[in-house]
């Protein structure tokens, strides 16, 4: 069985100085329709990372994505079938004096509109389905959002092999290439602040997107597994200190500590079912779990939870 094609894209938006909403839609030169900027997954990469980079190239463009709006599926002329998931991005007004846009082969041009002049000029009903979905978070006033992401560090050598202490333990070469699979994937977030547990496993893992995003990793030794205790107060005091700042903040801790980090995130997010949040709290080696807050009100809920895993 073939497997489908997968893309992905944003539904990029800005509120304008008179306090309009206005979505992107791209004119594509061959296709000859209008649509919400997309593209397909080159090898190795991750959706994240896809999204980041074909709004660039299609757009001119350097955007964060904020929360996802779902996935799309339907039939390729070849009788393929194509999946394109799609996630909300806002756009400063920095990133369009700064784009490099210019007309081409794939996009003839790129308008920025009203959602009802969107939805009528959009050539495709799912473009449609999708700007529905983001304007249902705008009206809800979370659109706008940060994100706290919980990442668990690469695989490491296993304690039985390793006659150091424990925090000093490092990665595998599995965990290396873990650990740069997913660094452009954490980086499309646009993270702010990058917090790593002392040891040695952790810090390793999150060097390649700090590397990426030229962000200073800064070691706390309250997510650190030495340091794990069943009240959680650490972890929790950490987690309440990037909701003050409302920055996307990535956290990279062990499976262990993994639960507290969530846990904490949902009571000050004011989720009060935790469970429901329990595939973010058990990842594996390398995965990393986005929980996007909204940035006005961070207490009136967790927006949206994704996790996503290495390619290797």
């Amino acid at each position: 069985m073939t497997s489908p094609v997968l893309a992905a894209g944003a539904v990029c938006w800005k509120v304008t100085a008179k306090g309009n909403l206005k979505i992107l839609v791209v004119h594509r030169t061959q296709h000859r329709d209008v649509s919400l900027p997309k593209g397909k997954v080159d090898p190795g990469e991750t959706l994240p990372e896809t999204a980041v980079r074909e709004i660039a190239e299609e757009t001119g463009l350097i955007i964060g994505l904020g929360p996802p709006l779902g996935v799309v599926e339907y039939s390729l002329p070849n009788g393929r079938d194509k999946v394109v998931y799609y996630w909300s991005a806002e756009v400063s007004s920095s990133a369009i004096a700064n784009s490099t846009f210019e007309s081409n082969d794939e996009i003839e041009s790129l308008t920025w509109m009203k959602l009802d002049k969107a939805r009528a000029r959009l050539s495709y009903p799912h473009d449609v389905d999708i700007v529905d979905r983001f304007a249902e978070l705008y009206e809800q006033g979370r659109a706008r959002t940060f994100a706290i992401i919980a990442f668990r560090h690469g695989k490491a050598v296993s304690p039985e092999t390793w006659d150091g202490p424990d925090a000093t333990r490092p990665l595998t070469e599995r965990g290396e290439n873990q650990s740069a699979s997913v660094a452009h994937g954490i980086a499309a977030f646009r993270p702010a602040s990058l917090i790593s547990s002392t040891a040695v496993r952790c810090a390793s893992t999150i060097a390649p997107t700090a590397r990426i995003t030229g962000l200073e990793v800064i070691e706390n030794e309250g997510i650190s597994q030495d340091a794990y205790s069943s009240r959680g107060d650490k972890v929790a005091r950490v987690v309440q200190k990037a909701f003050d700042r409302a920055e996307t903040t990535v956290l990279c801790s062990h499976g262990p500590v993994l639960p507290q980090i969530i846990a904490a995130v949902a009571a000050a997010a004011g989720t009060g079912d935790a469970g429901s949040l329990s595939r973010a709290a058990s990842l594996s080696t390398g995965e990393y779990a986005v929980l996007h807050i909204p940035a006005e009100r961070p207490e009136t809920g967790i927006v949206a939870v994704e996790v996503h895993s290495p390619t290797v």
